[in-house]
């Protein structure tokens, strides 16, 4: 990988080169994904992705697991409507 600038805040830090193993099927999605995006290479768009999930974090993992439970409960009828949970909740409209 290249020691390109980062755009750190502080300036400051250091450039650090990481490795790491990935398939070469998974190695094409990423290098479709970033010349798809306009990215200036393959580093760039690691660098903007690791960045954003550290910065942005959506989901850990019980998070996902709990939605692929809800996703299976919608496709085998296990729902509730609207009204029950209100009255389960003790919620108003």
């Amino acid at each position: 990988m290249s020691e390109a600038a980062t755009n750190d805040d502080d300036g400051g830090d250091d450039i650090a080169t990481v490795n790491f193993k990935l398939t070469e099927s998974f190695l094409e999605q990423i290098d479709d994904t970033w010349q798809g995006r306009g990215f200036n290479s393959r580093s760039e768009f690691i660098r903007y992705t690791l960045r954003d999930a550290v910065e942005f974090p959506t989901f850990d993992r019980d998070e996902l697991v709990a939605l692929l439970e809800a996703e299976e409960d919608i496709r085998e009828g296990r729902t509730t409507s609207a009204e029950e949970a209100r009255e389960r909740f003790g919620t108003d409209e």
